[in-house]
């Protein structure tokens, strides 16, 4: 009985070692901390994180003896980033065919952990992913939780749902070529069955949201940009079912008819949002619906698309919907409509994710606005504002650090020198 007391003690001694080891308190000496919240600007603030946790933070806090410093004394702290519309499993090579007919779901899957590093390392900590093939987004989301890979916390998407023959359906090629992957594996859905089914499948596989296209697209071959492609009452399906299982809609929707019926079904957000008019701006407002609009990316399409081989007619759609993507932006954001930061990180290189601020303050935010749109406004839109968004007590130690006040220039967020996520340190090149 002795000896069994003593292997317990020791077995308990040696488990708080352990566990005590692991909780090493970080205290970071911050110059500067943007407070998301009230957004004002903090100075000689120290952090203490204890493993993944933010468990104080205050101008007069003592550091613990064995505390590990990290000094960004010369530095502006804020949250971690969050990009609420990317592709982190695709991204366009030299040539658009070649993307099509030559790579198969293995070259994406080997590329992809390296999108995702680079977008940890731009400063964004979290992402919602917003659709992908052969559930390769599953697997990265899960790599990256297990610590196999680094990148930023994932919410996933799996497949698209559309319509048949719309902006989640590969069109403008000839019938006959088939891929013959798992004919499950697709968010190609019409009527209410479909629907059902599709939704149901990507719950299943792991889905954190669902996203559907509510209208045509712009780096697809219908012939519309903004076309409705289903009807409310096939969009009221996709949202009841969503909601039966306990997830949200993000609906990308160029359109006016499209948008309107996706607000008007009930989705958590419009993703683009480029044809929106008044009336649409009002409904979004009056109802509470997220506008997740990617207003960097028409520049990097119109500059570099027709070198990679995208044909006229997608080319001719980005000239005649980015002008006005970022008008009505505008217009949505003198409204008060509710704006969460997205990208579209995919259609341009990733890891340039944070290029899109400037554009975001000239076409309406202020400075510390479009910083909350890509931290408390994101964490807000995806759930997640009681874990993270903002460096309070009690929330997970996803924290970034630049040199400079991005508040003086907001391109300053382009250049991000110091990323952790969960309480561990990506990178750190303040010192440098």
């Amino acid at each position: 009985m002795k000896k069994l007391l003593l292997s317990i003690s020791l077995t308990l001694l040696v488990a708080c070692n352990v566990s005590f080891a692991q909780s090493k308190i970080k205290a970071i000496k911050a110059g500067k901390v943007i407070d998301v919240i009230s957004g004002k600007v903090l100075t000689n603030q120290i952090i203490l994180i204890d493993n993944k946790m933010i468990i104080e933070i205050g101008s007069g806090i003592a550091i613990p003896k064995d505390a590990e410093i990290i000094d960004l004394s010369n530095a502006t702290v804020l949250p971690g980033l969050m990009d609420c519309h990317t592709h982190l499993t695709f991204q366009p090579g030299d040539n658009y065919y070649e993307d099509i007919f030559r790579k198969t779901p293995i070259d994406y899957a080997v590329l992809a952990p390296t999108y995702a590093k680079r977008t940890l390392y731009a400063g964004f900590t979290m992402v919602r992913d917003v659709g992908a093939d052969q559930l390769i987004d599953i697997s990265l989301r899960n790599a990256i939780n297990r610590g196999d890979i680094e990148g930023p916390r994932m919410l996933v998407s799996t497949f698209a749902l559309g319509a048949t023959g719309g902006h989640a359906d590969l069109t403008g090629f000839n019938p006959n070529i088939d891929w013959k992957y798992n004919k499950e594996y697709t968010g190609v859905a019409d009527g209410e069955n479909e629907i059902r089914k599709r939704v149901r499948n990507n719950v299943k596989w792991g889905a954190d949201w669902i996203k559907v296209s509510a209208t045509a697209g712009v780096l697809s071959e219908e012939e519309s940009a903004g076309a409705p492609q289903y009807s409310l009452e096939e969009m009221k399906i996709i949202v009841d079912e969503a909601h039966r299982w306990g997830r949200n809609v993000a609906a990308h929707a160029h359109g006016t008819e499209g948008i309107k019926l996706a607000i008007e079904a009930g989705v958590t957000s419009i993703e683009h949002g480029s044809l929106i008019d008044y009336e649409g701006i009002l409904m979004m407002k009056q109802k509470g619906i997220w506008l997740v609009a990617d207003i960097y990316n028409d520049d990097y399409i119109l500059a570099e698309f027709s070198k990679k081989g995208y044909p006229q007619k997608i080319i001719d759609k980005e000239k005649l919907v980015g002008r006005l993507q970022r008008e009505n932006f505008q217009k949505a954001v003198n409204a008060g409509v509710k704006v969460a930061y997205g990208t579209d990180a995919g259609v341009y290189p990733h890891g340039g994710n944070g290029k899109q601020f400037k554009y975001m303050v000239k076409f309406g935010l202020t400075p510390i606005q479009a910083i909350q749109a890509a931290t408390i406004n994101a964490a807000d839109l995806l759930n997640w504002k009681d874990k993270t968004g903002s460096i309070t007590k009690g929330k997970l130690a996803d924290i970034i650090a630049v040199e400079g006040n991005p508040l003086d220039d907001i391109t300053i967020l382009e250049h991000v020198k110091f990323v952790m996520k969960d309480g561990v340190v990506y990178k750190n090149e303040m010192n440098k």
